[in-house]
């Protein structure tokens, strides 16, 4: 039953919304989770062809046929080991027998004894013993188990983690030719649950489930384009959204008359806890000195991934400014996320004063994390990472808080809800146990990586990637290096033009846009080329070089400007450089001339750069470069030839 036909069958004076109750946050929760999901499908609709479809640069069929062999190799293992343990049994004529309960040791008490660690340990074995006897019988006599057991447990990545997606349920013939049509269906699906959510803001398990399956099955084959930090926070992110939401309701734009578990909200602030501890400890421990003597932000601002048109006016800010924009960053990441772990008002009863002051801090940690994502926001473009850490900081407040951004008709209704709604139940509050049981479960080797020395950010310890460790940003660069692409057609050895990306600094005279919560994947993989060094550390870009070189209208679409748009002739020869960049102030006295040739490069409007140049001739470039070295290849240049012995030699597939 929704809110609203319970408030129009009664006509009772209702009291005010209760700062205990939280209809209203489910609501604000749910819809900024699929605003965020909505992001992240676009994107992958929009990129996801070029970068891992059926001729892009990572093809995913290479990560499913890996997988599919792991698989197979694990059953063929376990199958083979299956019926070694047959022939070895000496009784029940070669058949095996039910597990025997293990019997306990004795006690004084016996009515102590099934209270004790010993018998708690001695039922766990036998539990383990009974589990590995029915998924024997099933691997034995039932064989369209093995056949589901092998495609969503067995077949895993090179770290032997599942690889969960729906990708599978491809015919063999699209996997190898046809699988874009799958990727822009997942993303579509995606982008259909995740509008319906916004709209309604209200939603049901399945459809939860939905948006964390389309998610994982994305991240499962995304290779390097899906390995930063917020893509498995996002399905993180709706694992526990699951068990915020009634298993079926209707769709309703005030949602149902249960409320959320208590329990559940707590766990989701312990994921915003994780997040925010993490990535401060890890600012400590990975050996940048900046952050400990508080001259990072004199960098970050320059050196960040992508910058916006605010980035340089952070960055000029005096050094004092960035002191304490340091300091602050510590206590946003290192002090309040510890009010994070304060109950919600739900789970305990507590008199009107001791709730008060548990509502007003809740209600102050919430916010101050909202507003820190939103100065992150505004001082860079970090894709939709600030964007989805402010979604579970959304559960700190309280309908009481949200009710003035809602209308009278909402508000009556949530009232209502407050005194009539009836209690969980017992099958979903069972279900809420269970849940945060598991979560406390996955979370002990997460605690241990905080608490370590050796912090790693970023990285799962569970197969599913159910709960995760997480961080950012433990080293910051002193001077920014950029990756310059430039390819020649053989007709003229000074006429080396360069390719643009399109949030990537490269033309000079370009300045930045704002984009975020947009994602150019190609962008933030080019930043992170450029400070391993090393190519072969980076080793698609030989296949990108390849299709730019090659002309794969897909690859192409992933650039701001192609330099042979309009040529007859495809480039024949490809280099890399790499370039210091710095903001342009008038007074610099760096070097400021771009070296592209006026009209030399196009974009897809048919526009040049050169006019671009002209235009912005008379005022100041917005960029400083120079010149660092050669970054691929070291001496000569790159034919097509010589990226294929490469691809060949790095051990990439080759269709």
């Amino acid at each position: 039953m929704s809110l609203d036909s319970v408030a129009a069958a009664t006509s009772v004076s209702l009291p005010p919304i209760s700062s205990s109750s939280t209809f209203l946050v489910r609501i604000v929760f749910l819809r900024a989770m699929a605003f965020v999901h909505l992001v992240a499908f676009w994107i992958a609709y929009k990129q996801n062809k070029a970068l891992i479809g059926d001729s892009g640069i990572t093809p995913a069929r290479h990560v499913l046929n890996k997988a599919q062999e792991r698989g197979r190799s694990k059953r063929n293992r376990r199958l083979q080991w299956r019926q070694e343990q047959l022939k070895s049994k000496q009784g029940n004529n070669g058949q095996e027998s039910f597990p025997k309960p293990i019997q306990s040791t004795k006690s004084l008490f016996p009515w102590l004894r099934k209270f004790s660690l010993s018998s708690l340990q001695t039922r766990l074995r036998q539990f383990f013993r009974l589990r590995q006897f029915f998924l024997g019988w099933l691997d034995t006599h039932v064989p369209w188990f093995v056949h589901l057991r092998e495609i969503w447990w067995d077949r895993s990545d090179a770290r032997d983690r599942p690889l969960p997606t729906l990708l599978w349920l491809a015919s063999p013939k699209d996997r190898t030719h046809g699988l874009n049509r799958w990727l822009d269906g997942i993303a579509v699906l995606g982008m259909i649950l995740s509008l319906t959510i916004l709209a309604f803001g209200s939603a049901n398990v399945p459809m939860i489930f939905g948006l964390w399956l389309c998610q994982r099955s994305l991240l499962s084959v995304g290779g390097p384009w899906y390995g930063y930090g917020w893509e498995p926070q996002l399905a993180e992110l709706s694992f526990h959204a699951m068990f915020l939401v009634p298993f079926l309701s209707a769709i309703h734009p005030h949602g149902p008359t249960i409320g959320m578990s208590p329990l559940v909200q707590w766990t989701v602030q312990w994921y915003l806890f994780r997040i925010m501890m993490g990535a401060g400890l890890i600012k400590l421990r990975a050996g940048d000195v900046k952050w400990k003597n508080l001259t990072t932000m004199n960098y970050f601002y320059q050196t960040q991934p992508v910058p916006n048109p605010l980035t340089r006016y952070f960055h000029w800010m005096p050094p004092l400014w960035h002191k304490c924009e340091t300091v602050m960053n510590h206590f946003v990441e290192l002090v309040a996320p510890w009010l994070l772990l304060l109950p919600p008002p739900g789970l305990f009863r507590m008199g009107p004063a001791a709730l008060a002051t548990l509502v007003f801090w809740r209600r102050i940690v919430g916010l101050l994390q909202m507003v820190f994502q939103c100065i992150l926001i505004s001082s860079g473009s970090l894709s939709f990472l600030n964007w989805l850490t402010m979604v579970p900081a959304i559960l700190c407040l309280d309908d009481a808080f949200l009710a003035p951004w809602f209308g009278p008709k909402t508000r009556q209704a949530v009232a209502l809800a407050a005194v009539t709604a009836p209690p969980a139940p017992l099958a979903r509050r069972l279900v809420s146990v269970a849940f945060v049981t598991l979560i406390v479960q996955l979370s002990i080797p997460v605690v241990r990586n905080l608490c370590s020395q050796k912090q790693i950010m970023n990285g799962s310890f569970d197969p599913l990637r159910l709960v995760n460790t997480y961080g950012a940003f433990g080293v910051v660069e002193e001077e920014r290096h950029e990756l310059i692409i430039s390819a020649c057609n053989g007709l003229d050895w000074d006429d080396w033009r360069e390719y643009q990306f399109p949030a990537k600094p490269g033309n000079i005279y370009q300045s930045p846009k704002f984009i975020s919560p947009y994602h150019y994947r190609l962008d933030w993989q080019m930043w992170i080329a450029s400070s391993m060094r090393r190519v072969d550390k980076s080793p698609w870009i030989y296949v990108f070089l390849l299709k730019l070189l090659e002309r794969d209208p897909q690859v192409l679409q992933l650039l701001e400007y192609d330099p042979f748009a309009n040529d007859t002739e495809a480039p024949k020869y490809i280099r890399i450089e790499k370039y210091k960049y710095q903001f342009h102030k008038a007074s610099s006295t760096a070097s400021s001339t771009p070296t592209e040739k006026a009209g030399d490069i196009t974009n897809r409007k048919g526009n040049s750069l050169g006019e671009s140049k002209r235009k912005h001739q008379a005022s100041q470039p917005y960029w400083d470069r120079e010149l660092v070295g050669r970054f691929y290849p070291r001496q000569g240049i790159a034919t097509i030839e010589s990226l294929k012995e490469e691809i060949a030699k790095a051990g990439l597939p080759t269709d």
